[in-house]
């Protein structure tokens, strides 16, 4: 027989990701005195997407990614969302040097290091697509040094490894620059929450929320099961956060919320290729994206990377992407087929309709050969051989399915918050740039369930964020004094800092 205790509290997080990590973390700071708990299926903290090997590590801020630069009818440039990106993650970067300056965390050089972000092209449309793009962006502050080159002898300086032995007579471009960051995810993850439990806060690791449902008082009332006793517990709490990846369209389904209606999820998985030669990988310095072939869906932009994780320089290419039905990497393979519901079953019909050729695409991508991954490396590296490289199973993303004004069952490309008309409750769905921006995912989150709160919090959320409210293009000297002091702060390269004051 099962024993059931039940117990209360003020906060309920699902899920012991970067996203629960961080709202976690800015509650502490604005509610000392709130009672937290986290649950998590798994043994550790950041085990799924927010683990160094199962994402890009990109600190993504549209230094690099040209799927956010979109080219218009008239020829121009489309910058609007790559500002914003940027915008974003410069508030996760100063709430890091925060807690980096109040020694909450320590060791940035851990989570964060100094990176080139480049973009390549090659062909006479993309070169010009690629020129137009620098110098629409390069004019803005918040993209300050950046440099554009179709120079191969230049291109030789910035990338050796992917120039040596290149013959073909294509146009080639790419550009770079210096202030971008190569990010472990899973290591920031565990040291937010090694300060949370020094904070006391409850942290209980395999334990999986198995339902949920509103009570009368308003509190939430949730059904856990302990995956190691096997017993099943309850616990309640005024505010509840799902912020548990590919997981959390099923709980925001148990949750039974009007908001989380007509909404479905579609799996799309990747593999990396990892370098296992020092030699080769010694000559690579920065993270270089190109532009995806056509009918692959963003997220399977090719770059080669650069990465620090423990403590070792890695060298990854990819994602290859692909398809299995499972939400999350430890997931079931039922978890597609059980998240269609009655309310979101023609959204889902509708979905599928329209992205049959996706479809079939990231189901052939399963069945390619390491030979044929080598040889769309090879695109990257011409000289790269396969004994150097293994492969690696990253991450699972679902990406958003819902009805727009543009139609239903649009698949969404991006991180989406649905909560509550009561605020009680809000879940995080959707997939990159995710953790770059968890910060100001997370302001959303306490701005949407938590607005009676605002006015109070307001002098401690400037304090952790100066530039809260605030448009940092629009305020130069702003953005220079916060890219200078985050730059101390988090032991970023000496170069960046003199580039920003310089401009």
């Amino acid at each position: 027989m099962n024993n059931k205790r039940e117990m209360e509290t003020d906060v309920i997080l699902i899920g012991a990701g970067i996203m629960s990590a961080t709202l976690g973390t800015l509650l502490k700071e604005l509610v000392p005195d709130w009672n937290i708990k986290v649950f998590e299926k798994l043994g550790n903290a950041g085990e799924e997407s927010s683990n160094e090997w199962n994402n890009a590590g990109t600190g993504h801020a549209a230094l690099c990614e040209l799927n956010y630069t979109v080219e218009k009818p008239d020829g121009s440039i489309d910058v609007s969302k790559a500002i914003k990106i940027n915008e974003q993650f410069q508030v996760s970067m100063q709430f890091w040097a925060y807690l980096v300056n109040n020694k909450l965390i320590q060791n940035p050089e851990e989570f964060i290091m100094p990176m080139p972000h480049m973009s390549i092209v090659q062909g006479e449309q993309n070169v010009a697509f690629l020129k137009k793009r620098f110098e629409a962006l390069s004019k803005n502050p918040l993209f300050q040094g950046m440099e554009f080159s179709n120079d191969p002898e230049k291109l030789m300086e910035w990338i050796p490894l992917m120039m040596k032995g290149r013959t073909t007579n294509e146009p080639i471009a790419a550009t770079k620059i210096d202030s971008g960051t190569d990010i472990n995810f899973g290591s920031l993850t565990r040291m937010l929450f090694n300060h949370l439990e020094s904070e006391n806060i409850d942290m209980n690791y395999n334990h999986s929320v198995e339902n949920m449902n509103h009570t009368k008082n308003g509190l939430w009332e949730l059904k856990v099961r302990n995956l190691k006793s096997g017993t099943a517990e309850s616990h309640t709490a005024k505010f509840v956060f799902i912020g548990s990846g590919g997981g959390s369209l099923h709980l925001l389904q148990k949750s039974g919320i009007q908001e989380g209606k007509h909404i479905g999820g579609f799996p799309v998985s990747g593999l990396f290729m990892v370098c296992n030669n020092p030699d080769v990988i010694e000559q690579h310095h920065a993270k270089v994206y190109g532009k995806a072939k056509v009918g692959a869906p963003p997220m399977s932009v090719p770059h080669l990377d650069t990465r620090f994780i423990d403590h070792k320089k890695s060298l990854l290419f990819g994602p290859f992407a692909g398809f299995t039905p499972k939400f999350l990497k430890n997931g079931s393979t039922f978890d597609l087929i059980t998240s269609v519901k009655p309310d979101n079953l023609l959204t889902m019909l509708a979905a599928g309709a329209k992205n049959m050729s996706l479809t079939t695409y990231l189901i052939q991508q399963v069945r390619v050969s390491k030979e044929q991954r080598m040889e769309e490396l090879r695109e990257f590296i011409p000289s790269a051989k396969s004994e150097d490289w293994d492969l690696v199973v990253a991450g699972q993303r679902v990406q958003v399915i819902k009805d727009t004004d543009a139609g239903k069952g649009m698949l969404q490309f991006g991180t989406e918050v649905v909560s509550a008309a009561d605020g009680s409750i809000a879940a995080l769905l959707g997939a990159s740039p995710g953790a770059s921006t968890a910060v100001h995912v997370m302001l959303e989150v306490l701005e949407k369930c938590f607005p009676e709160h605002l006015d109070e919090w307001k002098p401690k959320l400037k304090e952790m964020i100066p530039s809260y409210g605030l448009s940092l293009m629009e305020n130069t000297d702003l953005l220079n004094e916060i890219h200078t002091s985050t730059t101390q702060v988090l032991g970023l390269e000496e170069k960046e800092l003199e580039l920003v004051i310089g401009n």
